[in-house]
């Protein structure tokens, strides 16, 4: 890319940054009791539960596993979530990349529930079965209840389960 392409992509980024900033009302002064819960929710999702999934992606790519993270807590148009999506690898994914399909884990914040915690495991077709979408929910729990042994073990849990379907 020449310098001048660069400079005009500069220039678009800065110009819709700045109409984004214009567009956005102001926060108010009495923000409700809901939006400071969904807040709050975000701010645990994004230090609690974020940083255990963090960890569990770098050993799972350490393994040679493909991983990776979604944050979702700085949104305004949606619950605030955070997610982790793993595909395993394995000596016919070497031949295949289409054998293994991504998993997911998400802890997701419902108003009426508290964090919501959902999966969705995909089989492996290589396996000779059909690969319907499993996705379940595998537990509530309160806002304030949240820990990092809670969010392991759920996590730990969606693993092996991956694992075992492919």
């Amino acid at each position: 890319m020449t310098d001048e392409r660069i400079a005009k992509l500069h220039a678009l980024l800065s110009a819709y940054a700045e109409r984004q900033a214009a567009a956005k009302p102001a926060p108010r002064a009495g923000d409700s009791t809901a939006e400071r819960k969904r807040r709050a929710c975000a701010d645990l999702l994004r230090t609690v539960v974020r940083p255990v999934l963090e960890r569990f992606m770098e050993e799972l790519k350490k393994a040679g596993h493909d991983a990776s993270t979604r944050d979702h807590t700085d949104r305004d148009d949606a619950y605030p979530s955070v997610a982790l999506s793993f595909t395993p690898r394995s000596l016919v994914a070497a031949k295949s990349p289409e054998s293994v399909l991504a998993s997911a884990l998400m802890f997701k914040y419902d108003p009426r529930r508290g964090i919501v915690v959902q999966r969705d495991v995909k089989l492996s077709p290589a396996k000779g079965r059909v690969a319907p979408a499993s996705g379940d929910r595998t537990g509530t729990i309160g806002v304030d209840a949240v820990s990092t042994e809670w969010v392991a073990t759920k996590a730990l849990s969606f693993v092996e389960d991956v694992l075992k379907a492919n």
